[in-house]
């Protein structure tokens, strides 16, 4: 068949299949644009505010939230940089969280490994963690390429959480 033959022997119907075509890619774009302006206009999910000082915080959760578990929890860091354990370059370090602590480890140290002091040292910035219900606290501590705590500011408040 010749492409640029008509679709049918009558040139009206041509014209009417045509504007069909038409009409029906004009609603597509039109749809699209409708939930793309739908997305756009979404309010930010509140995040915590930039310290005035240097140190680390949590960005989420927030002290005193009530969350579900797996718990979303976001570091946030001013002042430095985060680098993996393991790289000595000036003005970096990584995270280690600190779940249900009373204490904070030697600052002359390496932070201990295990279920209540959890290693970044991939350099990450967040992380999920499943907890029991119930109250929890999480504490964050930068450590330097050999995991020894930076100590004051790089040491964050310890927050309380509730799991539901």
């Amino acid at each position: 068949m010749d492409e640029s033959a008509p679709l049918y022997s009558n040139p009206r119907l041509d014209r009417i299949a045509g504007m069909k075509i038409f009409h029906g890619l004009l609603v597509i774009a039109l749809f699209s644009l409708g939930l793309f302006v739908a997305a756009c206009s979404r309010s930010p999910e509140p995040v915590a505010a930039l310290p005035e000082q240097d140190g680390v915080y949590f960005i989420t959760p927030r002290n005193g939230d009530t969350v579900t578990s797996p718990v979303a929890v976001r570091f946030g860091l001013k002042g430095k940089g985060v680098a993996p354990a393991g790289t000595n370059l000036p003005n970096t370090g990584h995270h280690h969280l600190l779940i249900d602590t009373t204490t904070l480890p030697p600052m002359d140290k390496p932070v201990p490994s295990d279920e209540h002091h959890v290693h970044f040292g991939g350099g990450q910035t967040e992380t999920s963690v499943k907890l029991a219900p119930g109250s929890h606290t999480l504490q964050l501590v930068l450590g330097d390429h050999m995991h020894v705590p930076l100590g004051q500011p790089w040491v964050s408040e310890r927050i309380t959480i509730t799991v539901k």
